[in-house]
């Protein structure tokens, strides 16, 4: 892909650029749904029976977390991905890291039962029973999925019919309650500052308050490879994902073009 057609895409609001080959993998049978985006299955592939359905988030279960309250639609979530795998051959697919912390393995998943193989997280999102949670070490198929997330929401589908998972507005005083939460946020940026090689999209006028992106120093690489110029930003709309901390306001740190689309 030329950095020219790289550039007439970030103009047109599209994507940015972003691994999209993925590696043929294992098979297995599921036997079992732990949640919206996670199974398990018959037989151990190699060492592992789970699998995290890699690229979305299904609305969460307590799973045995001590007062942990269910996400909305997180039993929707999960018998939708039952309808789809529960008994079913599946192939995994990775695109990048291939396990987790917790041995599970990271992988797109396709039926491959009966006829045409039908891929499992673009289904999950176009049903609207999940959203796009990608990371900067796991970004393949992520462009694909965001178009079949933002045709979900916009026909109020699955999730993006309930408030708990709306778009927010960059307001500090409304994103303060969900510090520590998974976000998406649509605003236009005020300004792009560099402090010390880490660029602050800004999106109030007191940086110390407003809400803000940080890409910081380690992570503008992939930024620059997918000829992104972050400083751009001034003055554009932007929607962002990722986990609210609370760092002079509430704040989402970007680490991966993949977080950010521009419209």
């Amino acid at each position: 892909m030329t950095r020219r057609f790289l550039l007439a895409a970030v103009a047109a609001g599209i994507l940015w650029a972003a691994p999209a080959a993925v590696a043929a993998g294992m098979e297995g049978v599921v036997a079992e749904i732990v949640d919206g985006d996670t199974v398990l299955l018959a037989e151990p592939v190699e060492d592992s029976r789970e699998i995290r359905l890699v690229g979305i988030q299904a609305p969460k279960l307590p799973l045995g977390r001590r007062n942990f309250k269910t996400w909305p639609l997180a039993d929707e979530a999960k018998a939708a991905l039952a309808e789809l795998v529960l008994g079913k051959r599946v192939r995994l697919w990775f695109g990048g890291v291939r396990k987790d912390r917790y041995n599970r393995w990271l992988a797109h998943l396709d039926v491959v039962d009966g006829g045409s193989p039908l891929w499992v997280q673009g289904e999950m999102l176009t049903r609207g029973m999940a959203r796009v949670y990608s990371f900067k070490d796991n970004r393949a198929r992520v462009e694909d999925m965001l178009e079949r997330e933002r045709a979900a929401r916009a026909a109020g589908r699955g999730i993006w019919g309930h408030s708990f998972y709306a778009v927010r507005e960059p307001d500090a005083a409304a994103l303060v309650p969900l510090l520590g939460t998974f976000q998406i946020v649509e605003g236009r940026v005020r300004d792009a500052v560099d402090v010390k090689g880490t660029l602050y999209l800004n999106f109030g006028a007191d940086w110390r308050t407003d809400f803000t992106v940080a890409v910081e120093r380690r992570d503008r690489k992939l930024f620059e490879e997918s000829a992104i110029d972050l400083r751009s930003f001034k003055g554009a709309t932007i929607r962002v994902r990722g986990w609210l901390k609370d760092r002079n306001g509430p704040m989402i740190v970007a680490t991966h073009p993949e977080q950010i689309e521009r419209f």
